[in-house]
């Protein structure tokens, strides 16, 4: 199964030993490693490929006189194979398709949340002393209507009429998040 002679046609006799190997084994060895594969063709018939390479490799194991027929030697080969390709599939993490990345939960840039804060302390900034208080206590630190005007000593009317305000203020301040303050 080494380099072997030249034939007509430019073959070699080693080549026509594996296609005569394959023709003869082929299906059995493919059939086994269809089922140690679960099922997986491809995987299979690269198996069966790396067999038939082994074969080619080591030409004394399939002319041996020990036994009659080469297909044991094969199937365990294949076999081996197959225990060995299933082993470093379990060793390292699973492979991720394309499906499952066009799936995946985004999760927002840190640098975006941080710069947003920013803005929106800026924006909180320009805004009259009344209106700020209203706004940190009902939005910020989330105390209702009744507390805030607890805490503050004015109506709960007042209270709503303020945050409103700010609300509107803050909208004109930041144009670009006027959907998160609705």
């Amino acid at each position: 199964m080494t380099a072997g002679t030249t034939l007509p046609h430019g073959s070699t006799t080693a080549e026509h030993e594996l296609a005569a190997l394959q023709r003869e084994h082929g299906r059995p060895l493919f059939a086994l490693l269809l089922r140690l594969c679960d099922g997986d063709r491809q995987r299979a018939e690269d198996l069966l490929q790396e067999t038939l390479v082994r074969a080619w490799r080591h030409p004394e194991a399939l002319r041996a006189d020990a036994f009659d027929s080469v297909r044991p030697w094969l199937l365990t080969v294949a076999r081996r194979l197959a225990i060995d390709a299933r082993r470093a599939r379990q060793a390292r993490p699973p492979e991720v398709g394309d499906a499952i990345l066009e799936n995946a939960r985004v999760i927002a840039d840190h640098a975006e949340r941080a710069a947003a804060t920013l803005d929106v302390r800026a924006a909180v900034k320009t805004l009259t002393p009344q209106h700020r208080e209203v706004l940190v206590l009902v939005y910020f630190q989330g105390a209702s209507v009744a507390e805030a005007a607890e805490t503050l000593g004015i109506p709960p009317g007042t209270v709503k009429s303020r945050a409103y305000y700010a609300l509107r203020a803050l909208r004109r301040v930041l144009p670009g998040y006027a959907t998160d303050l609705r």
